[in-house]
């Protein structure tokens, strides 16, 4: 984002006032339109530093003006922030020689950004805390003072997430200066002026309730966005002195510490616990309604990242459950707040739909074109009319009105509410089917995905998972598999399974992850917290701070018969995080006499973790073997730990190293039954699926080949890459998968897949750039992918011209659902905010289905566009020729036309509902491609010609009497030149809405439309009515000339069929790929979209095949040039 600073220039917005008086006003819609243009021409540039106002450029181009704003401080507070902190507070504030203390600021989309002198710039309030490492958040404690609560509380502002809610007065000022209602307002002046009653009252009326409709739901999206962000509650805070204050959250700030009740309550800020644990409900961010528990953070030298430490941060607007351990009294936990307003993870999330990013489609880029080339046919036209027009007698006003007349045909005023009608239907149709959508632009994207990624538990599997079996392990090898945990013998294995978990009682029951429950439940242990007899059981484990206590039951069987039933307390936890992807506890036995660290994880980080010695040597080969059936599979671990040292303060490196292997648990996860059925629907459709999951990347693979991304006929390659040590340089190396032991690469007809693990990813990306685009072409399982590099991947694939569809369950996906072009969270909540779309279906069959209606609207927004152009050009023509002969379309004329025929066809003919059938091609999205300028062109074509043709056929006629010439417009009404040209030109209207209506294959046939198609029926058959037998009544208000001659009102409806007949047959010809014959004649240029010109360079048989097989390679940074 870039900003320049503006001085305000006290002459230059006194000569603006005037000029806006001059102008009539004219000037300051201008300056609404474009507030750069408003800050050139009252201000000059100056530095930033002394800026009265900001110009910013955002990073998609646009202009914003923000006004600089200043705020004096206590006297003397700044030395109340200490040594540490002054140097960096004091470049918040500019000291004048008055001695104020001034802090300059502005707000940009409800940021605060403050002015440093030190950086010579506006930064973010949040630069303030953004270097707080966890030793410094500890430091806060014991809480600040009144005077440094206050200070802080000036300069990050109130802790509030505002959504302001204008009044309907407010919103109808904005709305009707908005340049599409401006140009309607304009228009419907200029129809009163030209005595279009009718016509110009009936567009009044559609357009205020077009415009109430519209006030009523912005207001009313205000008004429910606004009451879910603003959260104002009392909060109990801790201060210097050790005493506990009782306030407003608005008050709150950085660096308050506050007290968590042990009933929970709403979080009304961002914050990182320092006492205690917590039990938070994280679905209003995440969608993911599972309870997540959140642990300390402990003291140490690493900087505080809330994405990085999400498990010892509560987060704004997220619903505590319940708090313990973190005091006496009510209070359940102590934590220090590290974001207010905005700056916490849901402003940040309401941000994002106040103001969400422009979508970059080209149909929308196409359409903003394609009003310039009208805009060009209007200017011909008025030159035209002037050229015609100034040949009669009328005034120069009646002159100009005449000219800017034709502007209002060729640039139709509906034209941007007409292309969104079929998003509308779409939107209604998708929520009828339980998929949600809080950004309807999206539904088009989704017209044009071409791949789309899942993450795999709970996406393309059952959420739960069931214990298949444990198999213990050590130096000596692995044990047989146990396929019912409880039988274990007393030991660490089932004291890891029984204690190594982040689960916690709700009302007497276990609740927390769903796989930690299942491997709990399956030891037969019970689980006990400690409450109010807390002191009893930290008395009853030596002495030591008790979080839980895991009892194993009695058992009847014999090698239980002389064991003891001990329990064992955990004292230390250590949650999962899918970056370490590990979790670990710290337990201690009866009255403190010995004490266990235990761990579990992904295989592969466990085993590294664990002493070499203890590993079986077998580890990789029945890592494999398990993985590969399916399996999901945990390696569990142990260590003892010394009983003298604090137990409770162990710090997690310490703890997570030098363990000793235990064995493995494998859980197995069934695919969903309706998993294959969708990959194999989108694969017939060409859609390239892809799976992207942290999980084991052989258990990826098998859930692959079971869901039908891989098939059995295809074959499979393991990307393995190295990064940089001390000891090695990065090697890259594609290891053939053999199944059969027969595989061979079949480069042309792409038969293989790629599969990559996280760790090899992010070595790709860094060590081997040159070789990513071509793995990511032809990758199709991500294995140990962790949140950020979900993130990454759908980013990548983007850069390579894909439209990228994501579908996950919202809680670890969040990032890249919101990165993707059509982000789907399977979530039972009606609008997640975690992506565009939120399906309440429990599987991925929302998917093809969206794409289906996105596939429906877009062709329905082509063929609206295509209508409401052709309509302008035909009205366009009307008028011209009309305009040669002296005469013009009378008041009700126009107003048939364009309200009775043009609007409601308009209304009724996105009403389609999307093909029950993907098909393997996508539906174009470029309104400059050849078949779209061509079938526009040769459409416009015949219907000149048709109302050219009427004319001489009017005039051929033995009966016919010329116009008077002295008279022009209107006054001439009615006569034989105008009844012709309207007769055929009504029918164009009502047929064309038929060829350009666009059904198979995106779309249903034209019949299944009953509305439509029964509108087109009454329609024409009035139109009909009008022509041959018309009435005195309807004659004589529509002011059409009384024909006699059957015979020549027949040959007028002949015309209007050869004309239907023409167009009809040039749609569908163009629809079969005639225009492409004439492609041959010239060059072929290549696709711009990457990802095409990079499959047909993998797939050409003169390029050196690649993968490179079973080679090793180096990276180009690091190959040797000479040796010593």
């Amino acid at each position: 984002m870039n900003a320049q600073g503006y001085k305000w220039v006290r002459w230059r917005a006194w000569l603006c006032h005037l000029m806006a008086v001059l102008s009539l006003g004219v000037l300051l819609i201008v300056f609404h339109w474009r507030p750069r243009l408003s800050l050139l021409a009252r201000c000059r540039p100056c530095p930033l530093g002394l800026a009265d106002f900001v110009l910013i450029r955002d990073s998609c181009g646009h202009y914003h003006v923000a006004e600089v704003l200043t705020e004096e401080l206590e006297e003397g507070s700044l030395e109340l922030l200490g040594d540490i902190e002054a140097t960096e507070w004091r470049d918040t504030v500019q000291l004048y020689q008055d001695k104020k203390t001034l802090l300059r600021y502005y707000l940009f989309e409800g940021l605060r950004y403050i002015w440093l002198d030190r950086k010579a710039a506006f930064c973010l309030v949040s630069v303030l805390n953004e270097d707080w490492t966890c030793k410094d958040l500890h430091g806060f404690k014991n809480g600040l003072s009144h005077l440094e609560q206050n200070l802080r509380r000036q300069v990050y502002g109130p802790n509030v997430i505002d959504v302001p809610v204008k009044s309907y007065f407010q919103l109808l000022i904005e709305e009707v200066l908005n340049p599409f209602y401006f140009f309607q307002l304009f228009s419907m002046v200029l129809w009163t002026v030209d005595e279009y009653y009718y016509y110009s009252t009936s567009i009044f009326l559609i357009s205020f309730f077009s415009i109430g409709i519209s006030l009523y739901e912005i207001r009313k999206q205000r008004v429910i966005l606004h009451n879910m962000a603003r959260l104002v509650t009392n909060v109990t805070v801790i201060r210097k002195t050790g005493e506990q204050a009782n306030v407003s959250s608005e008050e709150l700030v950085p660096g308050d510490c506050i007290c968590l009740p042990k009933d929970g309550q709403l979080m009304p800020c961002d914050a990182a616990l320092l006492a205690g644990e917590c039990l938070v409900n994280e679905g209003m961010l995440t969608g993911e309604s599972v309870p997540v528990l959140k642990t300390p953070l402990l003291s140490s030298e690493k900087k505080y990242i809330s994405d990085v430490d999400r498990k010892h941060t509560l987060f704004c607007g997220t619903q505590l459950i319940q708090a313990k351990g973190g005091g006496s009294g009510d209070v359940g936990a102590v934590a220090v707040v590290t974001g207010t307003g905005f700056f916490t993870a849901k402003g940040n999330l309401v941000s994002s739909i106040l103001y969400p990013q422009p979508i970059n489609f080209r149909f929308y880029r196409d359409a903003a074109k394609f009003l310039v080339i009208l805009g060009f046919f209007a200017f011909i036209g008025t030159v035209y009319s002037f050229v015609i027009l100034s040949h009669y007698n009328m005034s120069w006003f009646e002159l100009v009105v005449r000219v800017l007349d034709i502007v209002t045909i060729v640039v139709p005023p509906a034209l941007p509410t007409a292309i969104t009608i079929g998003t509308i239907y779409a939107q209604h149709r998708l929520k009828k089917q339980g998929i949600f959508c809080i950004s309807p632009p999206r539904i088009n994207v989704c017209g044009k995905v071409s791949l789309f990624c899942f993450d795999k538990t709970g996406t393309l599997t059952e959420e739960g998972l069931d214990v298949w079996g444990v198999v213990e392990g050590g130096s000596a090898g692995f044990s047989d598999v146990v396929s019912d945990p409880s039988l274990l013998p007393p030991g660490p294995m089932i004291s890891c399974m029984a204690c190594c978990h982040t689960l916690v009682l709700l009302q007497g029951q276990p609740i927390g992850d769903p796989l930690e429950l299942k491997m709990f439940k399956s030891t037969g242990w019970t689980l006990q917290e400690s409450g109010e007899d807390g002191g009893a059981l930290d008395a009853e484990f030596g002495g030591q701070r008790v979080l839980a206590v895991m009892r194993r039951p009695p058992r009847l069987l014999p090698f239980h018969a002389t064991s003891t039933s001990e329990p064992v307390a955990i004292v230390q936890r250590f949650p999962f995080s899918s970056a370490l992807q590990r979790m670990s506890v710290v337990t201690v036995a009866c009255g403190g006499r010995s004490a266990l660290a235990f761990m579990k994880g992904s295989p592969e980080m466990v085993a590294s973790l664990c002493r070499q010695e203890t590993v079986p040597p077998e580890f990789s080969k029945k890592l494999s073997s398990f993985s590969s059936e399916g399996l999901r599979v945990l390696a569990l671990s142990y260590k003892p730990m010394d009983t003298s040292t604090d137990l409770s303060a162990a710090e997690r490196g310490e703890v997570e190293k030098d363990m000793q292997f235990l064995g493995l648990l494998m859980m197995r996860n069934l695919v969903k039954p309706e998993s294959a059925e969708v990959i194999r629907t989108l694969r017939l459709a060409k859609l390239r699926t892809v799976m992207v999951t942290g999980d084991n990347i052989r258990t990826a693979v098998s859930i692959a080949q079971r869901c039908g991304m891989v098939r059995a006929d295809e074959g499979l390659i393991f990307v393995e890459a190295t990064a940089c040590t001390a000891q090695t340089t990065p090697t890259l190396r594609f290891t053939v998968e053999d199944r059969e032991g027969t595989f061979v690469t079949a480069q042309g007809d792409f038969g293989y897949h790629l599969a990559i693990s996280g760790s090899s990813f992010a070595a790709l990306c860094n060590h081997f750039p040159e070789h990513l685009p071509k793995v990511l072409m032809r990758a199709t399982v991500f294995a140990r992918m962790a949140p950020d590099q979900k993130t990454q991947l759908v980013k990548e694939f983007q850069k390579l011209n894909y439209r990228v569809g994501m579908c996950g369950d919202g809680a670890n996906d969040c990032g890249a659902l919101r990165a993707a072009d059509a982000g789907v969270s399977l979530s039972e909540a009606e609008a997640s905010i975690a992506s565009p779309f939120t399906s309440k279906t429990e599987n991925i069959s929302c998917v093809p289905l969206l794409i289906r209606e996105g596939r429906c609207s877009l062709v329905t927004a082509f063929s609206l566009f295509r209508y409401m152009a052709v309509y302008s050009m035909i009205q366009f023509c009307s008028v011209l020729i009309l305009y040669t002969v002296s005469t013009n379309l009378g008041d009700l004329q126009f107003f048939f036309t364009d309200v009775v025929l043009v609007t409601l066809l308009a209304i009724v003919m996105g009403k389609g509902g999307p093909s029950e059938k993907l098909s393997p091609c996508r539906p174009p999205a470029n309104l400059f491609a050849l078949p779209v300028l061509g079938s526009l062109f040769i459409h416009i074509s015949v219907i000149i010609l048709g109302q050219i043709v009427a004319l001489f056929i009017t005039k051929s006629q033995d009966w016919y009497i010329p116009l008077n010439s002295t008279i022009f417009g209107t006054a001439n009404l009615p006569n034989m030149e105008n009844t012709g040209i309207f007769s055929l030109s009504g029918f164009q209207y009502i047929f064309m809405a038929v060829v350009v209506t666009k059904g198979h294959p995106h779309k249903k046939l034209l019949y299944h439309n009953l509305i439509f198609l029964c509108l087109l029926f009454v329609q024409f058959a009035v139109m009909t009515c009008l022509v041959l037998y018309p009435g005195p009544f309807f004659r004589k208000i529509m002011q059409l000339y009384d024909f006699t001659d059957l015979n020549f009102k027949m040959l007028l409806v002949a015309l209007a069929a050869l004309n239907f007949l023409i167009c009809f047959v040039v749609e569908l010809l163009i629809d079969v790929g005639a225009l492409k014959y004439l492609c041959c004649l010239c060059p072929k240029h290549p696709s711009k979209k990457k990802f095409k010109h990079l499959n047909s360079l993998l797939c050409d048989p003169s390029v050196p095949s690649w993968p490179p097989l079973n080679q090793t390679l180096y990276s180009s940074e690091y190959t040797a040039i000479g040796i010593n």
